[in-house]
């Protein structure tokens, strides 16, 4: 626990040689810290570590916390998230906050100083920094990225030290902007969370005589907030794209908004930054389990996998994890609605195509499909997703009489790399194998608009050039334009008329700004024999964090034999009068 001849030895070594200083200066400060206390809660409790150390120092203190129900929700359960807060006690403020998260995110851990590394007991919840002298070793700073990269959470206190009065009450003095790079770094979402308390007057006098002085005292203000509770207000969420518009901007000037976000969320005002809200919290596994089992299975992968086709059910958990899972898997690259669920009208009269890992009781991923006549007739244009997005033109109409729309496809991030879309492509086939009435699938495909503008301007001339739309069949209700001069522009990187070396082209050139093509745009381009795939039109979606939708155009008599023989021949066998050559 707490030794302070020991912390004496580690920072002010020479001490050692001055005993008749060493030992007035350790008496002293053994009271101050309340050294017996701290020895005395070690003895009786040497077994406890990590969060449960935690929670036996809050009971020791009766110190609790409260917060709304609805504000808790907004710590996301899930996914990278570094957590900034103020810190007006300096002590029992912070593990209030880590238990909060922590009752949330079991994987959290908190930015910590070499004080509080004193505490071992704490090791397992600390990644370490060095506020005192101000240095940190490499590999800590290592460790932080590397465990914000394996989608931990951080908490961190941005200024370094507890708060003090300031003309606008008990405030925080300057932040220090390691928060800001830690997530930039990893392109993680910050959340706010404001800590309503304060310390005596004694302290806060004592800090405006002499501010080392009140630093003593914050063991012995650690022990006057014994059967105190503190508030939080959890702000929401801050993503990537929202605060990396400020880039242009200081770094000073960046934290300082931060800094002014959080006292404003505090006084129940707007925030600075555009915020979304926390997705929401997972279904349970096995009601998802029997509401699937209720569904058509369609096949079953090479490990296992179950590919099911559902209609929409009302209240259905299956709905609910599907929404929640789009938009866990859309924020991860820069997209999203910024709701608690991705899901909208369109979904009610749609199919599901759902791809579950039964070993792990989870939803892979999804596709939702539209038999787009059966809706014309039923609906009209209003119920087909892609044509709130694209005015559809009289040369549209053969493609909708035998169409079939996809869209809203997504693969949670944990699966990402292990052939799931392949896995869904099956699921598509088997679909189209039972009902061959299909001819034609299309739907939007998005370019994330966290990509560089040069990667989507290169992006989106490749696949006019090469994938070139019927003109009179769809426009964008938004287009996306580009202006001659950077045609010509773009021009000068490509040859035009070969498109295995403008392919290896775009590849390099999208290699160099740090991105690749879209996993989706490099699965519809190689489905087909040339002029099997158009892309007719490219445009952006407001409503979907600004991303750029290309509708795509696949006519199935062009798909490649391969392709056939992969996704639709396997299913064929289960259908009387089947050919599955091709």
């Amino acid at each position: 626990m707490l030794d302070v001849d020991k912390v004496l030895s580690s920072h002010y070594p020479q001490l050692e040689q001055r005993d008749w200083l060493k030992r007035p200066v350790s008496k002293t400060l053994k009271r101050l810290l309340h050294e017996q206390e701290f020895q005395a809660f070690a003895e009786r409790y040497p077994h406890l570590q990590g969060f449960e150390f935690v929670e036996q120092v809050l009971d020791y203190f009766n110190f609790s916390y409260r917060v709304s129900d609805r504000e808790k929700e907004r710590i996301p359960e899930s996914g990278r998230v570094v957590i900034i807060a103020n810190h007006p006690i300096g002590s029992l403020d912070g593990l209030a906050l880590l238990k909060l998260v922590r009752s949330v995110r079991p994987d959290v851990k908190v930015i910590a100083n070499d004080l509080l590394m004193q505490v071992k007991p704490l090791h397992g919840c600390l990644l370490p920094v060095n506020n005192m002298g101000g240095y940190t070793p490499k590999q800590n700073l290592q460790n932080m990225t590397q465990w914000l990269e394996n989608d931990g959470a951080v908490i961190i206190f941005p200024a370094g030290e507890v708060s003090r009065v300031a003309p606008t009450g008990i405030r925080d003095g300057a932040w220090h902007p390691g928060f800001l790079r830690m997530a930039t770094k990893s392109k993680a979402p910050i959340l706010p969370i404001h800590v309503q308390g304060r310390n005596s007057a004694r302290f806060y006098g004592a800090s405006m005589v002499y501010k080392p002085l009140s630093t003593l005292l914050l063991v012995e203000e650690m022990f006057r907030q014994e059967n105190n509770t503190i508030a939080f207000t959890v702000g929401e969420l801050i993503p990537h794209h929202s605060y990396s518009a400020t880039a242009s901007l200081p770094v000073k000037t960046r934290v300082k908004l931060f800094h002014k976000h959080l006292y404003r969320i505090a006084k129940r005002k707007p925030g600075l930054f555009p915020t979304e809200t926390a997705i929401a919290s997972p279904e349970p596994r096995l009601a998802l389990k029997q509401a699937l089992n209720a569904g058509q299975q369609l096949g079953q992968t090479p490990d296992g996998k179950l590919i099911y086709l559902l209609d929409y059910q009302a209240d259905s958990p299956v709905m609910r994890e599907i929404g929640r899972l789009r938009e866990v898997a859309f924020r991860a690259v820069g997209e999203g609605t910024g709701q608690r669920r991705d899901l909208d009208k369109y979904d009610q009269h749609y199919w599901h195509l759902v791809l579950w890992d039964p070993a792990e009781l989870d939803i892979v991923g999804a596709y939702r499909l539209c038999d787009t006549q059966a809706t014309l007739t039923a609906q009209g244009l209003d119920g087909i997703y892609s044509a709130s997005l694209f005015d559809f033109e009289q040369g549209m109409q053969p493609y909708l009489a035998q169409g079939l729309e996809l869209g809203r496809s997504f693969v949670q991030p944990k699966y990402w790399g292990k052939r799931s879309l392949d896995y869904l492509w099956l699921g598509i086939g088997a679909l189209l194998a039972q009902k061959p009435q299909y001819r034609y699938l299309f739907g939007p495909v998005t370019i994330s608009n966290a990509m560089p503008q040069a990667a989507k301007e290169l992006l989106i001339f490749f696949y006019r050039t090469y994938f070139t739309g019927e003109s009179e069949c769809a426009r964008s209700k938004r287009p996306f334009e580009l202006a001659d001069s950077k045609e010509s522009e773009l021009l000068g990187h490509f040859c035009g008329n070969d498109y295995a070396k403008d392919l290896k082209q775009l590849k390099m050139l999208l290699d160099h700004l740090g991105v690749g093509v879209p996993t989706l745009y490099k699965q519809y381009s190689e489905l087909c024999e040339p002029g099997g795939v158009q892309f007719l039109d490219f445009g952006v979606d407001p409503d979907f964090a600004d991303c750029i939708d290309g509708l795509v155009l696949v006519d199935l008599k062009r798909l490649k034999p391969k392709r056939y023989q992969r996704y639709i021949a396997p299913h064929l066998s289960h259908q009387p009068n089947a050919d599955t050559s091709r």
